[in-house]
């Protein structure tokens, strides 16, 4: 980023880190508790996701309590399990692309009924690296180097380059 400040408020001059979930923008210099943040986040969201299959659990034990019958029950567990394998990829794939708005409302129930898939996907990335931080910094990347080369200035009159002998 530039030194050089906008509008004098302090704020440096051309493009700003978008600010991650839980993160901030800690993920851009590692700096201000990233680690303990990546270590808080990958416990949370395996604890939830541990908590959030006891509550599966205890519904499908319900199921078996009101003996609604077997076809209905392996219909219960085969949903639940599809759409979490379901839920951990498109999440999992969230983190390395922008996803198309139109397929995320589409896939919102799917997304609901899948909550631990997300979890579990959330848990796995926040190991290597704050969750979308890979996409977060390309585009932050692309967008320093354009700003770059829009104020970047030419040395020089070209009317008055010398001209090769």
């Amino acid at each position: 980023m530039s030194d050089e400040t906008s509008t004098g408020t302090g704020t440096p001059a051309g493009p700003q880190p978008e600010p991650l979930r839980f993160f901030g923008t800690t993920w851009v210099e590692h700096d201000g508790g990233y680690t303990g943040r990546r270590i808080g986040v990958a416990v949370g969201s395996l604890a939830a996701a541990v908590a959030a299959s006891f509550v599966l659990r205890f519904a499908y034990q319900g199921l078996v309590i009101a003996d609604v019958g077997t076809p209905v029950s392996v219909l219960v567990v085969v949903m639940f399990a599809v759409c979490s394998a379901l839920a951990f990829r498109h999440t999992s794939e969230a983190f390395t692309k922008r996803p198309d708005p139109d397929r995320q409302a589409s896939l919102r129930g799917l997304l609901a009924i899948g909550f631990v898939g997300s979890l579990l996907a959330y848990c796995f990335r926040s190991l290597t690296e704050a969750p979308g931080e890979k996409l977060h910094r390309e585009e932050y990347e692309v967008a320093k180097d354009q700003y770059t080369r829009r104020t970047a200035r030419r040395a020089g009159n070209p009317s008055k380059k010398r001209r090769p002998s």
